[in-house]
């Protein structure tokens, strides 16, 4: 069905606001249904107490909030969700990173267990000294795969987020690996050999 012309001497049509809310089936609510508040209601309203009444409930109270908001933060920084981990393991280079290690086996990763034996080895006085000489052979292994650590993960991050990313990569990786994997915080997120891709 063909449209009838345009007349172009026709005055364009003009509707007020009531009757474009009529024809969209609007409502117009004249208010917000109660009348505003004075000045003196609302501070009324508002006031609190300077001192409370029980002051010993009032501090288990405030002792208990504050377990609770802890207790939250630190599962939060245990899982690994950035707002609640501090400023310096934030960031995806840092997820990475972290990941990274947490996939890989560390050769720092023993230090402690090693350097407890050691302890006890160096009661015994026929072998202290090469218990001694074995403590300082591991530190230099772990040393040196901590450097390894650090070179292959700046380049795995420059790769994948750009050369200005991986600023202090490699003393945050070698602390991380050279920490016992249950230690850690944020706990490691990954499996051994499940590396970030």
């Amino acid at each position: 069905m063909a449209k009838p012309p345009v007349n172009p001497d026709a005055q364009p049509s003009i509707e007020s606001s009531d009757e474009t809310a009529a024809r969209l089936g609007l409502t117009h609510n004249a208010g917000k249904g109660q009348a505003t508040p004075t000045r003196k209601k609302q501070e009324a309203a508002n006031k609190r107490p300077l001192v409370p009444d029980d002051r010993k409930l009032a501090a288990k109270q405030a002792r208990a909030k504050s377990t609770a908001a802890r207790d939250v933060a630190r599962a939060g920084m245990a899982a690994g969700v950035d707002k609640y981990l501090p400023l310096r393991e934030r960031g995806l280079q840092k997820r990475y990173a972290r990941d990274y290690v947490d996939a890989r086996f560390n050769v720092g990763e023993l230090m402690i267990p090693i350097m407890f034996l050691v302890i006890l080895l160096t009661t015994i006085p026929s072998i202290d000294v090469y218990a001694i000489f074995a403590l300082w052979a591991f530190f230099i292994l772990a040393v040196i795969d901590c450097v390894v650590l650090g070179f292959i993960l700046t380049k795995k991050i420059e790769a994948k987020f750009g050369a200005d990313k991986a600023e202090r990569i490699r003393w945050y990786a070698a602390m991380r690996a050279l920490q016992l994997r249950p230690m850690r915080l944020p706990k490691p997120q990954v499996k051994r050999r499940q590396y970030p891709v």
